[in-house]
C-alpha cells in the first residue's frame, strides 16, 4: 500500500490542480454491488488483498463511518443518484424502476457542460437509451452482457476444470448459489466480463481524455454468486475464516434458507467472497492506473462508493436486507488531488451525502432538493458546522427503519408485510417491534435492550420520524392522531410497489 501524502506531496498536488484551474474538473465514479465496509485492507481487515483501493484510500480520504440508505440494491442507488431518500426517490423495493422525471446527479453535471457516460450495473430497471437520466452514453447490465458476448471468446479452460455454472437464487440449495464450494467463473481474468467493463471505461477514457467527462463504472462483485477468474481458484483456504457468531436472540430471525448451511458451507462462501473482492479491486485498478496514464489524475474527482454492505455469517445471514451493521457500512473513499486533504473521517456519513458533495466539489449548482449535506469541511480537514448525530436508513420490502446513533441503534419494524424476496423467517408477519442495540457495549448487536432503555427509544423513534416528516412526498397526508410508532409503521409502507388509493 502507497503511504499518504506528506504535506510537501499534498502542496504540490495542490499547485499542479491551480495550474489547471482554468476548467472543471472531471469526475470519475467507480461503484461496486455488495462491498461491505469492513471487507477493505485500508480498514484494518488483513485478509482482505485490496491494494487498489487502499492506495486511493491513502491518496484520498475514507469515511470509515458510512452506511447506506437502504441495504437493497435499486433503492440505494436511485437515492444516490437522485440525491433523495429512497421514499422521496420513489424507489423503496427492487423492481421498481426510478421514473424519467427525476432530477439526477448525471442530469445536473450534464447541464453543466460534462459529457456523460455509464458502464456497468446501475439498477436503472429499463431498457437504456440515450439521454436516460441525464446519460449521454449508457452500457448498462443488458447492453454490456450484448458486447462481452459478442466480442470476447473465451479460451478453453483445462480439461476437468471445476467452475460456477448457472445462478439460480432460491432454485438451488443456498450452499449453491452462495457458491459455498469456492468455483470460479468459468473463464480467464482476461475474458471476464468486469475485464471487459474495465477495458470499456479506459477507452472511453482515451477517447474523451480532452474534453470534460462525469464517467459512471459499476462493477457487479463481489454480488453473489462472486464471481473471480479460473486463476484465483486456490487465492483463499475456506477454513481460515472463522464464522461469525449467532446470538442468542437471532434463532427466529435468520431466514429459512440459510438454515441448512454447515460450517464448513459457511467458510466457502465468505472465501468465495473475499476471492470476488480481489478480482474487484484489480478492475478499479485497471481504470485507475489508466487515468494516471493518462496523466488525468491531478485534475479528476475520484468517488469510490458501494451501494450497501453485506453479512457473512453475521447474525446466521448472507445477505443484506436487513438493519445490522454489516449490511449498512459501506466503503466511501473520495480523492481529489489539491483539493482533499488525504486522512481518515470518523464523524457519521450517509450515502445521499455524496451527490451534495460531489456537486460542491466541482463547482455545480446542487440538486433542487438535496436531503443530504455537502462533506466537502471533512474533506478540506474540518469540522462541519452541524455534523450528523444520526444516520437513517430503511428497508421497506420489511417494512423496518434503522437509525444509527453515535452509542446506539434502533429498528422500527410494522411486523406486517409478508415479504416478497425470499428471505422468509419462522414468522413471516410477527407483528410490530422495535429493537434497541447499545453498540459501545454490544458491537454485534446481539441483545436488544430497548426495554431497559425506554428513554433512548422515545428519543430515537422521534427522531426518525422527523427525517420521514422532512423528507417523504406523502408526509401532508400523515393521518392525525396517530403516536410516533404509529407513524413510523405509517410512513415505512412501499408506495411504490403499493400505490396509494
Amino acid at each position: 500500500m502507497s503511504p499518504k501524502l506528506s504535506r510537501r506531496e499534498w502542496i504540490g498536488a495542490a499547485a499542479a490542480t491551480a495550474a489547471a484551474a482554468g476548467r472543471k474538473p472531471n469526475f470519475l465514479f467507480l461503484h461496486a454491488d455488495d462491498h461491505a465496509g469492513y471487507v477493505l485492507g485500508a480498514g484494518g481487515d488483513r485478509r482482505a488483498v485490496t491494494p487498489h483501493l487502499d492506495r486511493l484510500a491513502a491518496e484520498g480520504v475514507r469515511f470509515a463511518r458510512h452506511y447506506c440508505n437502504s441495504p437493497v440494491c435499486t433503492p440505494s442507488r436511485q437515492s444516490f443518484l437522485t440525491g433523495l431518500l429512497p421514499s422521496a426517490a420513489g424507489v423503496t423495493v427492487l423492481r421498481t424502476p426510478l421514473a424519467e422525471d427525476k432530477q439526477t446527479l448525471a442530469r445536473q453535471l450534464r447541464a453543466a457542460g460534462y459529457h456523460t457516460a455509464v458502464f456497468g450495473k446501475m439498477h436503472f430497471q429499463r431498457p437504456s437509451r440515450p439521454g436516460l437520466h441525464g446519460f449521454d452514453y449508457l452500457m448498462t447490465e443488458q447492453d454490456l452482457h450484448r458486447a462481452w458476448s459478442g466480442e470476447v471468446s473465451p479460451r478453453p479452460l483445462p480439461a476437468g476444470a471445476r467452475a460456477l455454472g448457472p445462478w439460480r437464487p432460491f432454485q438451488d440449495p443456498a450452499r449453491i448459489w452462495l457458491n459455498a464450494d469456492k468455483l470460479p467463473f468459468a473463464r480467464r481474468e482476461a475474458d471476464m466480463k468486469s475485464t471487459f467493463l474495465a477495458e470499456r471505461a479506459c477507452r472511453y477514457l482515451r477517447e474523451h481524455r480532452d474534453g470534460l467527462f462525469a464517467l459512471w463504472v459499476s462493477f457487479q462483485e463481489p454480488h453473489s454468486p462472486f464471481h473471480f477468474p479460473y486463476e484465483e481458484r486456490d487465492r483463499f483456504q475456506p477454513r481460515r475464516f472463522p464464522v461469525p457468531e449467532v446470538g442468542p436472540e437471532d434463532a427466529g430471525q435468520i431466514p429459512l434458507i440459510f438454515r441448512d448451511l454447515s460450517v464448513e458451507d459457511k467458510q466457502g462462501i465468505i472465501a468465495a467472497y473475499y476471492t470476488s473482492t480481489l478480482f474487484l479491486d484489480r478492475c478499479v485498478g485497471r481504470v485507475l492506473d489508466e487515468l494516471r496514464r493518462l496523466q488525468l489524475e491531478n485534475d479528476t474527482l475520484v468517488v469510490y462508493l458501494a451501494d450497501h454492505g453485506y453479512c457473512l455469517g453475521h447474525h446466521g445471514r448472507f445477505e443484506k436486507h436487513c438493519g445490522y451493521d454489516p449490511a449498512l457500512h459501506v466503503p466511501l473513499i473520495v480523492r481529489f488531488p489539491g483539493r482533499v486533504r488525504p486522512g481518515v473521517v470518523r464523524g457519521l456519513t450517509e450515502s445521499v451525502d455524496v451527490a451534495p458533495t460531489i456537486l460542491d466539489l466541482l463547482g455545480v449548482d446542487p440538486l433542487p432538493v438535496q436531503h443530504g449535506q455537502s462533506l466537502r469541511p471533512y474533506l478540506e480537514g474540518k469540522r462541519p458546522p452541524q455534523p450528523r448525530a444520526h444516520v437513517f436508513s430503511q428497508y421497506l420490502e420489511n417494512e423496518e427503519a434503522f437509525l444509527r446513533a453515535e452509542r446506539w441503534k434502533l429498528i422500527v419494524c410494522s411486523g406486517r408485510r409478508r415479504r416478497t424476496e425470499g428471505y422468509v423467517t419462522d414468522n413471516p408477519t410477527p407483528g410490530p417491534y422495535v429493537r434497541l442495540y447499545d453498540l459501545r457495549r454490544d458491537p454485534g448487536e446481539f441483545r436488544d435492550v430497548s426495554g431497559r432503555h425506554p428513554e433512548v427509544v422515545r428519543q430515537l423513534a422521534g427522531a426518525l420520524l422527523v427525517r420521514y416528516r422532512a423528507t417523504h412526498p406523502e408526509a401532508q397526508a400523515e393521518p392525525a392522531g396517530l403516536d410516533v410508532r404509529e407513524a413510523i409503521h405509517w410512513y415505512v409502507r412501499p408506495r411504490d410497489a403499493e400505490p396509494s388509493a
